[in-house]
């Protein structure tokens, strides 16, 4: 498949991307001036942020918002560095630069051809009366190479970002680069007030052009690098990547839909996901490697743990990519130490881990923002993630070795917070839905539903775990099961309604879905249970009533994601439908803010141009979710497959238990289902669509009465084949 975007793409968000997992690459331009930026997802200035200390603990900030005493909260969450002249607020990742690739007078750019099956980047541009094409490759191996192959350069000149940020570098004390011109290398190098400085360079030899991005200890090693570089030809990458490329797409499962819009969303997100992801890349954060080159990022480009690192990750499961997750666990697991410092300052324990909602790649907070500081379903939904990964993988000696403890040691904080009532039920009473009402004194109460929907899920998965590690659970994790509301309900008699906290329904729109996470993605509410079906229906009804008017780009997968939960796909399709054209700009890249006025007020007096990642794996994840996802134990079959597609297909994707599920439905033909159990299981199965069938294990007949929901095992090796009887 192809991803064509024309010429001119006037803004660096526009640029069509290539990504390796660590080097993120915007290739945009206009006329004459074909421009390659250059970003990283490890140049991260550590300076700045939120020391964890005992002054972040539990009792002082309760009593403060108890109080409505915001100066004391101001003070618990300064940043170390706040208002120190020429020092950062908090980390951030530093933009490296571009280069600039004039072409002859003759040229003119057209169009890019971005090629999702090898990642090949074509740029098209008219030379006079002819039309040519030049190439540009981004190495998937040795992470700090570009090549670009055109006949028609006139001039070439790296750009440091230190000349583009409009004095912002320079601000926080920043040094002007080093130029440097040797062995026909030219190019920059930049030190950092406090890490490790990053170069660089460029070099043409008659139609090609190497661009090499290096970083070391000192500008030293950097050039003894440089001295020892042998730059790599074309050919060599070309051939490479498409190994690279080939056993990537090998391992994914194909997808057919009756949509161009849904699948081009699928093969253009599957395609980012894998070039922001890589197995042996960095974690990746709001905006992955792809960073621009004339400004800080927005947010710092950090990692934001109440979503959206989250969503970034989600394909993985259901594409087959498990290490891609690796490098984010890891890293996350690696901050044990601090993780722990965290819950004994915040709650008193030994034996917890708390992660905040925002940092860096080291783990420092990024602060100031205290609703988010004291999240903690954000640990717990790591914590859901990696068990998941367990789930699909049977990776037994990552359970017992890592995520059991981290696991247990997410809950323990939760189980210090919690508190018994009278009548013997637990509460938790103070608590956060994330983003709702911002920072403000009232952005608080007890019992926010998002925070006892992640509860419910870890506890549920604890006992889960320990079964699967032939331990016995806890008590308290069965207790809490029993003790614990699953959501704040509003008004307490009467037509109930999820709220966001004790109190509280929902005022208005608002782009953080919070209070239906019990739905999704924790999924510890099943809406067609009859004891939460009028709940969950008023409930929605108030959310559809209030509209988009407050949506952001990366919350409109989720909404679809919850119609699929609904049973709705018709309404989750024409969501990513509406995302599509509202929130990607001309690159094709995804926006935080919309393109254009009219849908929301988050970029009503014209939008920032920020791109995000977690909106176009959020639009991926939708779109797995319509032909496979698993809802309390069940796993449901095509269940967003729209009555107006002709055709809908795929191929052995991934599901828990260790079953590969393959679908195909086209108009005029009966239904088939196919489930590999790659490891001895028992599978729960929902067939949508399917009222009479056939079927057989290895070819033998097996007697399910056309029930639609079933349980069967399956031995390893075996396959179950369904097949939709002629009504």
């Amino acid at each position: 498949m192809l991803s064509i975007h024309d010429f001119p793409l006037e803004e660096v968000y526009d640029g069509t991307m290539l990504g390796n997992g660590s080097l993120g690459v915007f290739v945009w331009g206009r006329d004459q001036t074909l421009i390659v930026t250059i970003g990283s997802a490890e140049t991260w200035d550590h300076r700045g942020g939120m020391s964890w200390t005992k002054k972040q603990n539990y009792k002082d900030i309760r009593q403060a918002l108890i109080d409505n005493n915001p100066q004391k909260l101001k003070e618990i969450f300064a940043t170390d560095t706040e208002n120190t002249p020429g020092m950062p607020s908090r980390p951030s990742l530093i933009p490296i630069g571009r280069v600039e690739i004039t072409l002859q007078p003759s040229c003119k750019l057209l169009r890019t051809e971005l090629n999702l099956a090898n990642a090949d980047l074509k740029v098209i541009y008219q030379n006079g009366y002819n039309t040519e094409e030049a190439h540009v490759r981004l190495d998937m191996t040795q992470k700090g190479e570009v090549v670009v192959l055109c006949d028609h350069i006139e001039a070439v000149k790296p750009i440091p970002a230190f000349d583009l940020t409009n004095g912002a570098l320079e601000k926080i004390s920043f040094k002007k680069p080093q130029i440097v011109q040797r062995n026909q290398w030219n190019g920059f190098i930049q030190e950092m007030p406090a890490d490790d400085p990053y170069a660089l360079f460029a070099k043409q030899k008659q139609n090609q052009l190497n661009i090499t991005f290096i970083r070391d200890k000192s500008p030293d090693d950097i050039i003894n690098a440089l001295d020892n570089k042998k730059p790599l030809f074309y050919d060599q990458i070309r051939k490479a990547n498409n190994a690279w490329w080939t056993s990537l797409w090998n391992k994914v499962p194909s997808v057919k839909i009756d949509s161009p819009v849904l699948e081009q969303i699928y093969h253009e997100g599957i395609f980012k996901f894998a070039s922001m992801t890589t197995a042996d890349g960095y974690p990746a954060g709001l905006q992955g490697p792809w960073i621009e080159d004339h400004a800080l990022p927005p947010w710092s480009g950090d990692y934001h743990f109440n979503i959206n690192v989250q969503m970034c990750y989600w394909p993985a499961y259901r594409s087959g990519l498990f290490d891609n997750l690796m490098p984010l666990f890891k890293m996350v697991l690696g901050w044990k130490p601090q993780l722990a410092k965290n819950a004994k300052y915040f709650i008193g324990i030994d034996d917890g881990y708390m992660l905040p909602h925002a940092v860096d790649d080291c783990c420092t907070c990024m602060g100031a923002f205290w609703t988010g500081t004291i999240d903690h379903a954000c640990t717990a939904w790591i914590a859901q993630m990696m068990f998941d990964y367990v789930r699909h993988t049977g990776d037994l000696d990552f359970l017992k070795d890592e995520v059991f403890d981290f696991m247990k040691g997410a809950m323990k904080v939760f189980q210090a917070m919690l508190e018994e009532k009278e009548d013997g039920t637990l509460s938790l009473p103070v608590s956060v839905s994330p983003e709702y009402r911002g920072a403000e004194m009232n952005a608080w109460g007890a019992n926010a539903s998002f925070q006892l929907a992640a509860i419910h899920r870890l506890a549920i998965n604890l006992v889960q775990a320990a079964e699967m590690l032939q331990l016995e659970p806890e008590q308290e994790w069965i207790e809490i099961q029993k003790k614990l509301p699953v959501a704040s309900l509003e008004p307490k008699q009467g037509a109930s309604e999820i709220a966001l906290w004790d109190g509280l329904l929902l005022e208005h729109s608002h782009r953080h879905h919070s209070h239906l996470a019990g739905i999704c993605p924790f999924d510890v509410i099943d809406p067609e249970d009859p004891k939460w079906r009028q709940i969950v229906n008023l409930t929605i009804r108030r959310w559809i009533a209030r509209g988009m008017g407050e949506w952001s780009g990366w919350c409109m997968p989720w909404a679809a994601m919850i119609h699929n939960r609904l049973n709705n796909g018709q309404m989750a399709e024409v969501i990513l439908e509406i995302w599509r054209r509202c929130f990607t700009n001309p690159g094709g890249g995804t926006r935080h803010d919309t393109a254009f006025p009219g849908l929301s007020l988050i970029g009503f007096g014209g939008g920032r141009n920020l791109i995000q990642l977690d909106a176009m794996m959020g639009a991926v994840t939708a779109v797995q979710d319509m032909l496979l996802h698993e809802r309390q134990g069940t796993i449901h079959v095509l269940p967003g497959a729209s009555k107006l597609w002709r055709f809908v297909s795929f191929n052995n994707m991934p599901a828990p238990g260790g079953f590969l599920i393959s679908a195909k439905k086209h108009i005029n033909q009966p239904t088939e289902i196919t489930v590999k159990a790659t490891r001895t299981n028992k599978i729960t199965l929902a067939l949508h669509g399917i009222n009479q069938y056939q079927a057989t294990v290895d070819g033998q007949p097996i007697q399910l009465d056309n029930q639609a929901t079933f349980t069967t095992e399956l031995q390893e090796g075996q396959t179950l084949r369904i097949q939709q009887c002629n009504s």
